[in-house]
């Protein structure tokens, strides 16, 4: 028996990097699930895996969110698991970013997961269960990182909690995850200063990058019934770097 059998799971940013990993072990564990993604061709690709149903999502359109749920709890009957995972990074020093750069930014990883559980909790809250997983960054707890990141990673860290106390008496857990460097196509470009990656990794208590499994098993076990207890809660992925 699998971990998520016969579970319905909706993991955004499914078609590539964390969320590619996530949704191949839910799937492993018994899940059905949907690869939602901006990405057509990679849904495309996604879409070619058993028991994977990949459905274009635009996370910072409330019209797009209320579409796809709509559709998956229509074609399944139900929703059980959504991963807000889809988000994006930028390199821009504090001093270049502007008022375009900023709403852009919170409005994927900000707005994202609070319309992803504004339109999905309905449907659970139908079933009086589901689990919810949002992904923030170890940046929303430490200092580091002035920028428009961050700030939107404290969002999904305060929504996260709220929606906790909002939707818990209706049977839903909501918890966050907060990765800290890990390896991705989103941060691939890390790659290519040698020494950058050098100082991350000594700066790093476990010696060593994180891989998107490990954020994959981490939200495995928030996912399932093994976490039945556990709502509010914050799991720090960052190999022990904000320990320090």
């Amino acid at each position: 028996m699998g971990k998520l059998d016969n579970k319905v799971a909706i993991i955004t940013g499914g078609a590539s990097g964390i969320g590619e990993s996530m949704v191949d072990l839910f799937v492993q564990e018994g899940a059905i699930v949907i690869a939602a993604d901006i990405n057509e061709a990679a849904l495309e690709k996604a879409s070619q895996k058993e028991n994977v149903y990949g459905l274009k999502l635009n996370v910072a359109s409330d019209e797009s969110w209320k579409e796809l749920a709509k559709e998956v709890n229509d074609r399944f009957g139900k929703i059980d698991i959504l991963v807000n995972n889809a988000g994006i990074s930028s390199e821009k020093p504090f001093a270049e970013i502007n008022e375009e750069d900023w709403q852009k930014m919170l409005s994927i990883n900000g707005f994202g997961p609070f319309a992803g559980m504004k339109h999905v909790t309905p449907y659970m809250a139908a079933q009086k269960k589901g689990s919810i997983i949002n992904i923030s960054s170890y940046t929303a707890i430490i200092g580091q990182g002035f920028n428009h990141y961050s700030a939107s990673k404290g969002s999904v860290r305060a929504l996260s909690k709220a929606a906790a106390t909002t939707f818990g008496r209706q049977g839903i857990r909501v918890n966050a995850l907060f990765p800290g460097i890990i390896e991705t196509p989103m941060t691939k470009n890390l790659s290519t200063s040698r020494d950058l990656l050098d100082r991350l990794v000594q700066a790093t208590p476990l010696q060593r990058l994180g891989q998107p499994s490990d954020i994959a098993q981490a939200a495995l076990f928030l996912a399932s019934d093994d976490s039945s207890y556990i709502s509010g809660a914050e799991l720090v992925i960052d190999g022990g770097f904000s320990a320090q």
